[in-house]
């Protein structure tokens, strides 16, 4: 294998699944948190495609100032909806594809004002007086949001057409071109909305701006292999490196996702390997193996970051109605130590944590 000409901070270099179904230092400025401008389409419409102002896409968050989705810090667009049920997955609230309401239970006064603006009947007041959603009636309008007094209700989930989300994260040039940082798409699974993606992508190329795209790899390889070449980078996660546990633990199969990884590679397209470690999952001696085994079959070699297995999801999926399906220890010292050590002995760049900066 031909070693990787970049390194984690230069500059980037210039099939899959049936169709459907680190930085350096910055200045030191308040970053701009204004909440963006964006609409809000209903849970019951279908999924947004092309309108005349371009393509449209469905984003659940923007996070400014990030330090772990790419080089420098980084704008990170997450958009909804991902094909994988990873079970470990710490952002549920980009699975499914349409906008959901999230409820914080803590904040809520018990003023009864969103059952009375609810159009649906979907808010009612349970056993114990206070507003219970019923999430199969809601059709996350965003009206009990807006009366609301304390925040405790949100719609995850607003519509964007690509030009006025490019336009959005513009907005951060001055930290982008102070840290060598840029915008990272990512999800959910950004490739599940490949139109509004690409256009993304390629508005982000015609303004300078750094691109990077956070996938499974899970999409069509023409897809796939597009969204690469339109990225400045593509941050890959590979969750398991047996076809068995894979299906089980994420839903999906291996071997599109592995198929892609090999297609990006072949067309050099730049990449950092990402391995979520998930105790009881992939970190035992056979996933190690595995692992090795797979980035065998690359053509080049790429860094690799380790990311530790970390409890903190179970709040959101409280807010969103659901139950985490997930509980674990964090990953022991020395299993991280153990695939850290395999992989740099078959000439990997490992580095362990999410963060880019060396």
């Amino acid at each position: 294998m031909v070693p990787e000409a970049p390194s984690p901070g230069a500059p980037a270099a210039a099939g899959g699944p049936p169709s459907p179904r680190p930085g350096r230092g910055c200045m030191m400025v308040a970053m701009d948190t204004r909440a963006p401008a964006m609409t809000r389409p209903s849970a019951r419409a279908g999924p947004p495609a092309v309108t005349a102002a371009g393509p449209v896409g469905v984003v659940f968050d923007v996070k400014r100032g990030s330090a772990e989705d790419g080089p420098g810090i980084r704008t990170t667009v997450f958009l909804k909806g991902c094909p994988l049920r990873c079970v470990w997955c710490h952002n549920p609230e980009g699975l499914d594809p349409r906008p959901e309401l999230a409820v914080a239970a803590g904040r809520c006064l018990g003023c009864g004002a969103c059952v009375e603006t609810c159009p649906e009947g979907a808010v009612v007041r349970g056993g114990d007086g206070m507003p219970a959603t019923d999430r199969s009636v809601c059709v996350a309008c965003g009206r009990c949001v807006d009366a609301c007094p304390t925040g405790a209700r949100e719609l995850r989930g607003a519509t964007w057409t690509a030009a006025a989300l490019v336009d959005e994260v513009a907005r951060d040039r001055p930290f982008f071109d102070a840290s060598g940082g840029g915008v990272t798409f990512s999800g959910g699974e950004p490739l599940a909305q490949p139109g509004f993606l690409l256009a993304c992508l390629r508005a982000c190329r015609a303004r300078g701006l750094h691109a990077a795209l956070d996938t499974s790899g899970y999409a069509p390889r023409a897809v796939a292999v597009a969204a690469g070449a339109a990225a400045d980078l593509v941050l890959f996660d590979l969750k398991h490196p047996d076809p068995a546990r894979h299906a089980r633990f994420t839903g999906v199969p291996l071997g599109p996702i592995a198929d892609n990884l090999r297609a990006l590679d072949a067309a050099g397209i730049r990449l950092w390997l990402r391995v979520p470690v998930i105790p009881g999952v992939n970190d035992d001696e056979r996933a190690r193996d595995g692992f090795v085994a797979l980035l065998a079959t690359l053509r080049r070699r790429f860094p690799v970051w380790l990311l530790p297995y970390h409890e903190t999801a179970a709040a959101k999926y409280a807010r969103l109605g659901r139950t985490y399906p997930f509980v674990a220890p964090a990953p022991a010292p020395e299993r991280l130590a153990a695939l850290a050590h395999a992989l740099r002995a078959a000439g990997h760049d490992v580095r362990i944590g999410g963060e880019a900066r060396a």
